[in-house]
């Protein structure tokens, strides 16, 4: 009797294109494997659909918020069904980019300088910037994913305009300082202690706002660099109690490496990030997805 699969994709956040995208892939993927498949454009409510199919697990292919951010595991655990990824827990924790950057902060990862306002408390350019040391700023939501509602500012005006779009997606905006350098992503897959470094992609765009990037595999670094994105992927992953996949961004130059986010849910398709960090070590889309099914499937709830 094949094992019954429940897709999650789709959703109402503003990443629910991709969303559908990776659900999609994901369904064909365990299809080939032989999985008994239900695909299920989420629409904020799972209960019902889980009484009635009853799937054995439920791999969740949800981008960002009421996806991404411990919302569905909560529901998930709630009903007792396995799902794949990271728990409510560290779900929350890496959706929220403020409470990251204190993570960081407390198990020694580099990251750069910020600060974080609400709508009634930001404090103008000319003093962010000098607090940060940079003329370079990039404002952030602190609960959206990918580049959405992000801004690079290096003057007043940019500056403000940042905080408006940043202000209508949140209630709390992070700055932080521009560090300058190549962009990297290490992508990893297994439990503690059986964690595997996928080979690291460095990520080459026209520029910031680009939706596409060429990935160049493995990433370009001086060994201390590829060391160090190595160390500090590995830390993050056990420290914050990951599970199952994830992709750690950071950014590294002649200096050092800082890190910026985690991604429990990264895009999940064989040109994702991901599949093609996964494919450099010959590891196949389809076999990825089944090694992502079968770990959940260990933690029987």
């Amino acid at each position: 009797m094949s094992i019954k699969a429940l897709v999650l994709y789709g959703g109402t956040s503003k990443e629910r294109d991709l969303s559908i995208k990776s659900g999609k892939a994901v369904s064909n993927a365990l299809k080939a494997k032989g999985y008994d498949v239900i695909e299920y454009d989420f629409q904020n409510s799972i209960e019902e659909v889980v009484k009635i199919h009853k799937p054995d697990v439920v791999f969740i292919a949800l981008h960002g918020k009421y996806g991404e951010d411990g919302t569905v595991q909560g529901a998930l655990e709630i009903l007792s069904v396995p799902y794949t990824g990271s728990s409510v827990s560290a779900s929350a924790l890496c959706m929220n980019r403020l409470f990251s950057k204190f993570m960081f902060r407390e198990i020694e990862v580099k990251t750069p300088s910020f600060t974080y306002f609400s709508k009634d408390n930001y404090l103008p350019y000319s003093y962010v910037s000098e607090l940060l040391g940079n003329r370079m700023l990039v404002i952030k939501p602190i609960d959206q994913g990918a580049t959405i509602g992000v801004t690079i500012a290096g003057d007043e005006k940019t500056y403000n305009e940042g905080l408006s779009r940043a202000f209508e997606l949140t209630y709390t905006v992070l700055v932080e300082e521009y560090i300058k350098g190549s962009s990297v992503t290490v992508a990893l897959i297994g439990n503690y202690p059986d964690i595997h470094v996928l080979p690291i992609v460095e990520k080459v765009k026209e520029n910031f706002y680009d939706s596409g990037a060429r990935h160049i595999i493995p990433a370009r670094l001086l060994p201390f660099q590829k060391s160090l994105t190595e160390e500090y992927a590995r830390r993050i992953y056990k420290e914050f109690n990951l599970r199952d996949f994830a992709c750690i961004d950071m950014i590294v130059n002649e200096n050092d490496v800082y890190v910026l986010e985690v991604n429990t849910i990264p895009h999940f398709t064989e040109t994702s990030l991901l599949g093609d960090a996964a494919k450099a070590e010959n590891i196949s889309f389809e076999d990825l997805v089944d090694f992502v099914v079968q770990e959940a499937l260990q933690r029987k709830l």
